[in-house]
């Protein structure tokens, strides 16, 4: 599922996650409070019929967001950093892999790429990240374009 920006197709709301103004009143007066609701939600539900346990749920954007604020308030597009949440189908609950620096711009700890999450996502469905998918020119190349699953939040 996504979380789009209803407001320019609806006009349903103002907030979208790319809050490049008014980061901070949108992230607490709507973002984080519907997201919040409607993710636990999601998860006890799942947990509740059994299911969770077969259904893998991942939460990620695209980039992170600038550790410095802008002149309008919001924070800009930002690809040192960012994070990603794993529920479910074999991931070990509660568990945080890495860390970034104290201004929360670059990454200080274990370091994860895209690929590594792609990785994860595949091995949690059974597909081996190393399985070959060829590309125009018939050459083989890993799914995961060697990408490792993130041994640190795995069951």
């Amino acid at each position: 599922m996504s979380w789009d920006n209803y407001s320019k197709r609806f006009e349903v709301s103002k907030a979208a996650w790319d809050t490049h103004e008014r980061n901070f009143p949108m992230l607490r007066d709507t973002l984080l409070p519907n997201f919040d609701q409607t993710y636990s939600a999601f998860l006890e539900d799942l947990d509740g019929r059994g299911l969770l346990e077969e259904t893998l749920v991942v939460t990620m954007g695209e980039m992170g967001r600038t550790p410095k604020i802008n002149a309008k308030g919001g924070r800009d597009h930002w690809t040192y950093g960012y994070s990603v949440l794993f529920a479910g189908a074999g991931i070990r609950g509660g568990t945080v892999c890495g860390a970034s620096d104290d201004q929360a711009a670059f990454i200080k700890d274990k370091p994860v790429h895209i690929r590594d999450i792609f990785a994860t996502i595949y091995h949690l469905l059974g597909i081996d990240p190393e399985m070959p998918v060829y590309n125009q020119a018939c050459r083989p190349i890993p799914v995961a374009q060697g990408g490792r699953p993130i041994d640190e939040i795995l069951t």
